[in-house]
């Protein structure tokens, strides 16, 4: 059994760590300026939004600098470390924008809304370190981290039952899975004798663990990673979450966790794990748990009347999407996760966006309050139809590019039928997701049906996001190349 050696970390350290380092400072600085001047949350709205454009300055900054560990050897970073700092900074500053108009985060009888600022900064700089990790007890930390605080900002509106109780279901979903992890954890350990990603691999690459013992420490590292991806069976919360929880909240837990999920398993699968899966029927497990996933998301999305709820199927759907590429645990293949991460972030924030800005003046989130809106809100109306194309995956749109990217990754291991199940999964979210089109241009609305005023910070964003979706899907050459530099520097431990 192998004995890590132990390494103090440095000053010298905290050059590879500036954008974490900038987060947790601005969540720190948002904490107290909040204290400082009461009741004016545009204080720590200013301070993590400032830190949320430093990291990502810095983030791109660092997209050219050498691989390295740091911290004692229990982070990394690398071209994939910079990638996930990119995406999460960005999703950062668009959650930031869209909860700065949203009622059910501003409203005059909201409490403690510095504080929920300061928890996205906690929860992004989380968020990256577990796109880092190289040690199982950073691992497991990081992961505790940015579920504790989802716990948290899910139950943000305290007065509201429907959010207690989407708190306390996460909680306890949340805590079970994080066992079984911890369980699967202390297992690996057992069979290899190390912390260290290095020290595991090379210990199961030197014959470790029957087969039986490695498939059941995958399964149950896979319940707790699959909690936090919403991947079926670990997928309980999600529709009650998303459901209760506030709407920028909901956007946030959609693309945010769901990828620092994915950016831990390709980090711990791809480069510890990958002597086991080749000792295990690793491929099956995977696209077995892809059709799951991405088929019970949209057969359920179909039969859904609320709009929140049907969104966070469709979350789930696309989690198994991602899976498909995920179980070749190959360069093209995981090309194709990360640049469908990056699709996946603009359209599935844009249409929450789109429910954040009607939840203002509708307060409703039912899908028959959306009738007449192409003609009561036109523009808004309209960018939401191509956030529903590029969900759809329908050319000219980002989706379109990104699921063919992940199909012919899989069809390019030959497993031609679960391409196949894909595509006809696609067809089936064309269904709910153009039930939503049809509500808005093709059903009347109530003489007496409101206007629908949507605040000028919500058109702009709008427009932030559902330009990219679509310049995607004509020129996506520029953002497949930060995805491909990615994955060329990924360092293997």
């Amino acid at each position: 059994m192998s004995v890590d050696m132990l390494q103090i970390p440095d000053w010298s350290d905290l050059g590879g760590f500036l954008p974490e380092t900038v987060m947790f400072g601005a969540f720190l600085l948002a904490l107290l300026g909040d204290l400082v001047v009461r009741r004016r949350p545009v204080v720590p709205f200013a301070v993590v939004m400032a830190g949320a454009l430093t990291a990502l300055a810095l983030s791109f900054a660092g997209l050219d600098a050498p691989e390295r560990t740091i911290l004692g050897g229990l982070v990394v970073v690398d071209g994939m470390a910079a990638f996930f700092r990119i995406l999460f900074s960005l999703i950062a500053v668009a959650t930031l924008l869209v909860s700065w108009a949203s009622e059910e985060i501003m409203g005059r009888s909201r409490e403690n809304k510095g504080e929920y600022y300061a928890l996205i900064a906690l929860m992004t700089g989380g968020m990256m370190v577990m796109a880092e990790a190289r040690d199982l007890l950073m691992l497991y930390l990081s992961l505790e981290l940015v579920s504790l605080s989802s716990y948290v900002m899910a139950g943000y509106m305290r007065n509201s039952l429907r959010a207690t109780e989407a708190s306390l279901k996460y909680v306890i979903f949340g805590a079970v899975s994080s066992g079984v992890m911890l369980y699967g954890l202390s297992l690996l350990y057992g069979l290899t004798g190390s912390l260290t990603y290095a020290g595991v691999r090379d210990a199961l690459a030197a014959g470790a663990g029957d087969p039986l013992s490695l498939l059941t420490v995958c399964v149950l590292l896979l319940a707790g990673l699959g909690y936090k991806i919403a991947m079926v069976p670990f997928h309980f919360w999600a529709p009650d979450v998303y459901e209760g929880a506030p709407t920028p909240v909901s956007a946030f837990f959609s693309v945010g966790p769901k990828a620092a999920g994915f950016a831990l398993m390709i980090r711990f699968f791809y480069t510890t794990m990958q002597p086991a899966v080749d000792r295990v029927d690793w491929r099956l497990l995977i696209a077995v748990l892809s059709v799951a996933t991405m088929t019970f998301g949209n057969l359920v999305a179909v039969r859904q009347v609320n709009v929140k709820r049907l969104l966070a199927y469709s979350s789930i759907a696309h989690a198994g999407y991602l899976l498909m590429g995920f179980l070749m645990l190959t360069a093209e293949g995981l090309q194709a996760i990360l640049f469908y991460l990056l699709v996946y972030a603009l359209m599935n924030l844009g249409a929450f966006l789109f429910v954040v800005a009607l939840n203002n003046s509708l307060k409703s989130e039912h899908l028959d309050d959306y009738a007449g809106l192409g003609f009561r809100s036109p523009w808004a109306a309209a960018m939401m139809i191509v956030f529903l194309f590029s969900l759809t995956g329908l050319p000219p749109t980002a989706g379109f590019i990104g699921k063919f990217y992940l199909f012919a990754a899989v069809m390019h291991e030959g497993w031609y039928w679960l391409a196949i199940v894909g595509v006809l999964n696609s067809v089936v979210s064309l269904f709910y997701y153009m039930k939503i089109a049809r509500t808005m241009y093709f059903t009347k609305a109530p003489a007496d049906a409101p206007a629908v005023p949507i605040a000028p910070l919500h058109y702009v964003t709008l427009v932030l996001l559902a330009a990219p979706t679509l310049f995607l899907g004509l020129y996506w050459g520029g953002f497949k190349d930060l995805a491909d530099r990615a994955v060329q520097h990924f360092t293997a431990l």
